[in-house]
Order: structure tokens, then sequence, then C-alpha cells
């Protein structure tokens, strides 16, 4: 790889590591916010919070990649145009393809971590997204016991709690039971905390009172205890199996799904579907990386409209990829519009190289150059205008 080639991909790769890290952390925090309540009820440390939200992060960025890969190309190319290197190496001889075989490279680059991702990291962080939420919603305490609610766990059975710390503690405790047929309890205590223990599910209670009071007659008896263990083994609902959604399967699972898959025979078409989207979701780094080439990989003075290529670039790869979003939106497992999911990317990828070729083969027409400089002209009037208000302003 020569000097400049070297000089562009670290350049790009820097600025791409930066803006997917960036963006991706701004979708991950927007969609944790959803799942802040569910997980957290279970009273469940920030760590923990943290690291099941972010098995969801390798679908993220398969979506996030591509866009991120057109930042950072129009950054560089940008100010590769900025700075005159193009120009330079225009004016010595040399070829657009100089810049375009890096471009390329690391466009290459980020389609396979993006299929790495789509075709196998993605659905197994999912499905182990699926299956902790499902044995969150699973969880007594999560799910039944709320604090300032009395709460009928079941027939005879109320709960009630003040409070719950962020570390699972059950503050301010009530638990009355009327399930006996001859003897009502009422279980009082300070605290009390959910403990697995010996395949059992134990409430242990700390400072409280016990009030046995007959349903005939009979005194009440109180019993004052530093700790006790009331068993809720019977009360826990079983975690059923998490029903894995085309999204949460793998790759090979849509492919050959099991006979007997209730989901899989219900919804054949989602598979079908799910399956081609993530053979088609790398080809828009392929195609963002030769959209933007085609814009902006071209020297050009300040006099010829980089603000035009620069708006050119974005649109192109917006529209391109809001296309692709459309076309997987009205599939329904159709054949025929299936096709599209590859033909968007490809079309896009091919018509940025007819693009790239015809700049290197001659002049570019005349209604593009007078379109550049019209909005060249436009750009600068907003700028003088703004900066004339800003001046008069602090003056």
């Amino acid at each position: 790889m020569k000097t400049l080639e070297r000089y562009i991909v670290r350049r790009t790769a820097y600025a791409f590591t930066l803006t997917l890290a960036a963006m991706t952390g701004v979708v991950w925090a927007t969609q944790a916010l959803r799942q802040l309540d569910l997980v957290t009820s279970k009273g469940q440390t920030i760590v923990q919070f943290i690291g099941i939200t972010m098995l969801a992060l390798p679908f993220l960025i398969v979506i996030v990649a591509p866009f991120a890969l057109m930042i950072a190309l129009i950054l560089v190319l940008n100010a590769l145009s900025g700075d005159s290197e193009l120009i330079v190496i225009d004016a010595s001889g040399g070829s657009r393809f100089l810049v375009l075989k890096p471009v390329m490279l690391i466009s290459a680059l980020v389609m396979l971590l993006t299929a790495s991702m789509s075709l196998y990291v993605a659905p197994m962080g999912l499905a182990q997204l699926r299956t902790e939420i499902t044995r969150v919603r699973a969880d007594l305490v999560a799910n039944i016991v709320k604090p300032g609610r009395f709460i009928t766990v079941e027939s005879g059975l109320t709960f009630h709690i003040r409070n719950r710390s962020g570390k699972g503690t059950l503050d301010g405790l009530l638990l009355h039971d009327t399930r006996d047929p001859e003897t009502a309890f009422t279980y009082q205590a300070d605290t009390g905390q959910i403990v697995e223990a010996a395949d059992r599910t134990l409430l242990v209670m700390q400072n409280g009172t016990i009030q046995r009071r007959p349903k005939q007659e009979g005194e009440i008896s109180i019993v004052r205890f530093q700790s006790y263990a009331f068993d809720l083994s019977n009360l826990i609902p079983e975690a059923g199996e998490p029903v894995f959604k085309a999204s949460e399967r793998t790759t090979a699972n849509l492919l050959s799904p099991g006979r007997n898959d209730a989901y899989a025979l219900k919804n054949p078409d989602k598979l079908t579907a799910e399956l081609h989207e993530r053979f088609s979701q790398p080809l828009y780094c392929l195609a963002f990386g030769l959209i933007v080439f085609a814009f902006l990989g071209k020297a050009r003075t300040t006099r010829q409209g980089r603000g035009f290529a620069l708006v050119g670039a974005i649109a192109g790869c917006v529209l391109l990829r809001t296309t692709g979003f459309g076309v997987t939106a009205i599939s329904g497992g159709a054949t025929a519009v299936l096709v599209l999911l590859y033909v968007v990317p490809l079309a896009g990828s091919g018509l940025a190289l007819v693009s790239i070729f015809r700049d290197q083969g001659g002049r570019e027409s005349k209604w593009i150059t007078d379109l550049q400089l019209k909005t060249q002209d436009i750009l600068d009037a907003v700028a003088e205008r703004f900066n004339n208000r800003r001046t008069g302003g602090a003056a």
C-alpha cells in the first residue's frame, strides 16, 4: 500500500471509529431507556443493567455502520479537498483511482464488519436479550410486589412494601397470609430480601414480628424475630421458553427452521425477509463509499461548489437507505420484492461507478457545473449575510 493510500485509510478509520462509537452510543441510550423500568424493577445494579442492554449493540452497529462510514468519508474527502490535496494529486498527473482504492478498501472492511454482525453476532445478542427479558418478566418481585400498593399474589396472600432500594432490599414489609383454614398469619419486618438457596426462593425478613390469629376463637399471639425465611418457591411462576422472533434467530435457523417450530410455521414470510435482509444490509457500506466518492472524490476549486457536492453525497446516501427500508417494509416475503433488497444497493453502487468513470473520462456536464456555481453563490450569500448580522449585533 502506498503512502497516500495508508494516509487516507488511517484518517478514515480513525474518523469512522469515533463516529460509529458516538452514533451507536446515542441510539443505544434511546433503546436502553425503553428497558430501564423492566430491568431495574428487579433491583439490579447499573452494571447489570448496562450489561443486559448492551446485548443489542451489535444489531445497532449493523444499522449505524453505513452512516458512520458515510460521515467519515465525507470528513476525510472534504478535508483533502479543502487542503488542496486532491488538486495537488490531480495536477501531478495522479488518477482519481489513487484515492478511490483506499476508499474502497475501508468500505470493504466495514462491509465485512457489518456482515459478521448481521449474520452472526447481532442475532446471538438479540436472542440473549430476549432470554434475559423473559427471565425478568417471570420474576415475582419485578412484576407483582409494587411499593406502596397491596398486591394479592394468590388467594389469601397479600404483599405490601413501603419501598424497594437499588440493591433489591424491601423496606417496610407486610405479608398477610390467610391460606391456612384455621389460622391467619401477619408478618411485619423492617427489611426483607429475596434469596436463592438450595433450589428454593426465600423471602428473608429481618427485625419483625409474626402475628398468629385463630379464624374462629382464640387469642392473638405475637412472636418477634431477628431473621425469618418465608418460602416463595410455590409462588414464583416458571419462566417459559422465550419465543424468538425472526431477527433473534441464527442465520442457520432461518435457513432451516425446526419442523415443530410454531413461530416459523406461522410466520414463514418474516423468516425469509429477515434472511435476505441480513445478506443485503452489508452492501450499503460499499454503495455509500462509492456515492460519497462520486460527489467528493474529484478535485474542485472553491468556485466549483463543494457545498453542492457535500449536500448531494448526504442526500444520495440517505435516499438510497430510505429506499431500502421501504422495500423491507413492503416485502412481506414476496420473492419479486425481496430481489429489490439486493437491487437497491447494487443499483446505487452502479450509478456511482458510472458517474466516477464518466468524470474520469471527460469534462463534467455544463448543466452540473452551472448548478454547482449557482449553489455555491447562494451558500456564499447566506454566509455573508449571517456574518454581517453577527458583526452588526456585536457593534
